[in-house]
Order: structure tokens, then C-alpha cells, then sequence
């Protein structure tokens, strides 16, 4: 079973992820982290305390590359996918960019 990144990676992965939310969708309260074998989960928390999944991200061993599946809705889970760059990992901002992008862009709030 594939291992979580250390704990310091992951608090620096919540901190990355939320300072780039605020930037982007300041109607967005917070992005949550939730890691689980190897993958962190990754969704939006909207005002009335709906959350919204956006993407998962595979711990690849480095901190700022991170492989990126999209949460698709129509089947309640996660695809591989790749980034608007082509390639099928990045930095976790430009997977938060590329989810945020479909899920949040939108929304009225």
C-alpha cells in the first residue's frame, strides 16, 4: 500500500492549496486535505458547509509534483486525467486550477 507523505509535506500541501484558493475563488472557505494511501483528496468548502469534491493527487515522492485524477460527479469518484499541460502530474496548484476551473468557476454564490 503506498505510503501518505510526511506530515510536514501535507501541512505544507493544505497551506499551499488554501493561500491559492483565496487568490483564485475568494468565495471558496477553504480547501480541505484529507490523505488516505497515498493520495490526498482534495474539495472545496462552500459557505453553508457544503463540500465539493475537486480532485485527488498521488503522492509521487516529490512535493511539488503530484499525479491528478478529476472527481467526476456523474460517477461519484476519480479519473486519471491530465493537466492542461499535457501531462499527466504537476504542482498540486495547477490540479487545484484545473478542478477549480470546472467546479468552481461557476458558482454563484
Amino acid at each position: 500500500m503506498p505510503k501518505n507523505p510526511p506530515e510536514s509535506m501535507q501541512h505544507h500541501l493544505c497551506q499551499s492549496l488554501n493561500r491559492h484558493a483565496r487568490e483564485r475563488w475568494p468565495h471558496v472557505d477553504a480547501v480541505t486535505v484529507r490523505f488516505r494511501a497515498g493520495f490526498a483528496y482534495v474539495a472545496a468548502e462552500l459557505p453553508g458547509g457544503q463540500n465539493l469534491p475537486l480532485c485527488r493527487l498521488r503522492f509521487t515522492g516529490v512535493l511539488h509534483t503530484w499525479g491528478f485524477s478529476l472527481y467526476l460527479a456523474s460517477n461519484d469518484g476519480y479519473r486519471d486525467n491530465f493537466l492542461p499541460s499535457g501531462l499527466p502530474s504537476g504542482s498540486p496548484e495547477e490540479a487545484l486550477d484545473c478542478a477549480g476551473g470546472l467546479y468552481l468557476n461557476g458558482l454563484a454564490i
